[in-house]
């Protein structure tokens, strides 16, 4: 059965390999506003990260709400 776990880590999953190709466009740019491009999209991979150290079996409400916050922004 899916469920809206199952959802949100699809949506998460898309996301993340969305902001990889960016980073990668923006590390193959020469402009100097890319290196806080990069800094920007590292971040949020890393605030991505984070939020999911406890893996997806062990995730709380909390957790969930905040990866859906990382979704809308």
């Amino acid at each position: 059965m899916y469920t809206k776990t199952d959802e949100l880590k699809d949506r998460i999953n898309v996301r993340k390999f969305e902001l990889m190709a960016k980073l990668a466009e923006f590390k193959a740019d020469t402009r100097a506003e890319a290196s806080s491009d990069i800094d920007t999209v590292k971040a949020k991979l890393a605030k991505l990260e984070h939020s999911l150290k406890d893996g997806w079996d062990n995730m709380t409400d909390a957790v969930k709400g905040q990866l859906n916050d990382w979704l809308a922004n």
